[in-house]
């Protein structure tokens, strides 16, 4: 049977972004699926960063509104509205946006954790 998902949570960030999730382990832990899945919307204000990251789950971004960058070994993605970036889990990578700031929903399999993420320390003194 269908479930009605209300309302997100939001979870509280430092650095201005505004993450509020749909499903995952906050918001649906009844649901089952908070192991499997996470899909929350984000909003970051310009300029934002976070410390890179080198996550054990894929995350699928869909950028709504601005840009969000994608910092990899290789160089930097630049996502536009309208456009996705696929990051494979134990890739390491850091996210930010452009100087307009942007909103975006992450879609994580399996779904986003603190403890899967695993952030640089070093680099852990950037806005999150």
């Amino acid at each position: 049977m269908p479930e009605l998902i209300p309302s997100p949570t939001r979870i509280p960030v430092p650095g201005g972004k505004v993450i509020d999730e749909h499903v995952g382990a906050v918001n649906t832990p009844a649901a089952g699926l908070q192991s499997s899945v996470s899909v929350a919307r984000m909003v970051a204000p310009a300029g934002w960063s976070e410390p890179f990251q080198t996550p054990e789950f894929d995350e699928i971004t869909l950028v709504l509104a601005g840009t969000v960058l994608v910092d990899h070994d290789g160089g930097t993605i630049e996502v536009g509205a309208g456009q996705s970036v696929l990051t494979r889990g134990g890739e390491r990578i850091r996210y930010s946006c452009g100087p307009e700031g942007a909103e975006y929903v992450a879609v994580c399999l399996p779904a986003f954790s603190p403890d899967t993420v695993h952030r640089d320390e070093e680099s852990a003194g950037d806005a999150q």
